[in-house]
């Protein structure tokens, strides 16, 4: 590898996690929300800019380097959030030179890349968005992460406003690293009102995945698509089948499988994957050829009982002139999952090496804060991942699922995005499931999910 750097070096095997890792599997729509895929281009190495200011509030004797803030939130519901955030931070800190540098399209991918390369030439932004938990690990594995327990988790009463799941999320390593910035639910299992009545099936009566199976083929018998699904690409199938398994057999044989106990948990894995084998006899016709979006259109169309997705869709649903919220549409907890709330987040991690460490620290602070957090979620569509932050801001879909979170009793982390799985069993685990919808074939994909996760 004559390209990694002399300075600091990097080991074979964590320079390959970090140049690699970026497969097909963590391809997907959640966490841009609608209309990132925009083309903003930027160079891949940043500003480079040292300039500094002196800030003229409580900290009025500390000087900051200009702070250089990397996403891939340029367009849609995702830009108009970061903007918001940033409009709080520099009235919160009005002397701090903010410099955004956004890398748009490939729903994130684009900028995974750009910071890899980054920090392998030892040249990191201030902080960049990233999925908190194990998408980290190689970055903490090399020693590219501040711990921030002390200088940022000390702050704003952080730590005992968040929860344990998001908590967890930040310390990939057990040490604070990171901070959890917005949190989207992934075990929700939306559902057209009327259709479900006319079919005669009660959604909140359905206590498990498998239960799940004999209200579709209801739905079916008369006359509609049980299931809008969509299978054109991978994701929607890994995000599936990991809540089947956390719905089947609960958070703790889900943890146990994701931290690479799969033979262990061989029944469970196997029985959950014939499980999503089964939801495929009720997918539409053309689910093969549509998006995550033309799947979601079917249920507003009255087309489809049920569909399963991030609470991202829920965005569509508002969009929807009249198409309310418990009237048209609804939502419970994806069968046997109640009292969980299944987390997919974003954060802003502090790198060593930084070019502004003391106006990092004031900008981790802020995300972390109450006010960053209630400008932010509203716009997104998410929640926040503090539990204090007030509800007046957000519709009552968000409000009821800020009442699930603070309510739930645990909060696992998604395998799909990333946050429970490190980046190559991340790329291994889409593989797999690619391979599985292909045909279908448990016992292959059983065998891929062991090889991914061991």
């Amino acid at each position: 590898m004559t390209d990694t750097p002399d300075a600091d070096d990097l080991s074979r095997r964590t320079y390959l996690k970090l140049a690699g890792g970026a497969g097909t599997a963590t391809l997907l729509a959640g966490c841009t929300g609608g209309g990132d895929d925009s083309t903003t281009e930027t160079t891949e190495e940043g500003t480079g800019e040292t300039e500094t200011t002196e800030q003229s509030g409580d900290d009025s004797g500390t000087e900051y380097n200009a702070l250089e803030v990397q996403h891939w939130w340029t367009g849609g519901d995702g830009g108009a959030a970061i903007q918001a955030l940033f409009e709080g931070f520099k009235e919160e800190y009005p002397d701090i030179e903010v410099t955004e540098n956004p890398v748009a399209g490939g729903a994130g991918q684009n900028l995974h890349a750009v910071i890899k390369k980054r920090i392998l030439n030892n040249n990191p932004p201030s902080s960049w968005q990233a999925w908190p938990g194990a998408n980290l690990q190689p970055y903490t594995d090399a020693d590219k992460l501040e711990d921030i327990e002390e200088s940022v988790w000390g702050h704003n009463d952080m730590k005992n406003a968040y929860l344990d799941g998001p908590k967890e999320a930040a310390q990939p390593a057990g040490n604070y690293v990171t901070v959890p910035l917005n949190i989207h639910r992934l075990n929700n299992l939306f559902y057209n009102v009327e259709v479900v009545e006319d079919a005669g099936v009660d959604p909140a009566s359905i206590d498990s995945p498998s239960a799940l199976v004999d209200a579709m083929a209801k739905v079916e018998e008369a006359g509609y698509v049980g299931m809008a699904q969509q299978t054109k690409s991978a994701w929607s199938t890994g995000q599936l089948w990991a809540q089947v398994l956390l719905g089947e057999y609960g958070p703790d044989v889900y943890a146990d499988v994701t931290a690479g106990n799969v033979e262990a948990n061989a029944d469970a894995v196997r029985n959950s994957l014939d499980i999503v084998k089964q939801f495929s006899e009720y997918y539409p016709n053309d689910a093969g050829s549509i998006s995550w979006q033309d799947a979601n259109s079917k249920l507003i169309e009255g087309k489809a009982a049920f569909f399963h997705q991030g609470d991202w869709a829920a965005g569509m649903y508002r969009g929807q002139d009249g198409f309310e919220y418990e009237t048209h549409w609804n939502h419970v907890p994806f069968p046997g999952t109640d009292g969980v709330y299944a987390l997919n987040m974003d954060s802003f991690p502090m790198p060593t090496n930084n070019p502004s460490p003391e106006a990092t620290k004031a900008f981790l602070r802020y995300v972390g804060s109450v006010d960053a957090q209630e400008r932010f979620n509203p716009k997104k569509g998410s929640i926040p991942p503090r539990t204090d932050v007030p509800k007046d801001a957000f519709g009552p879909f968000l409000q009821n699922q800020m009442d699930d979170f603070a309510n739930s009793e645990a909060q696992p982390l998604s395998i799909q995005h990333g946050l429970a799985v490190a980046p190559d069993a991340l790329t291994a685990f889409g593989d797999a499931m690619s391979s599985f919808i292909s045909g279908y074939d448990v016992e292959a994909a059983y065998a891929d999910i062991k090889a991914a996760f061991e």
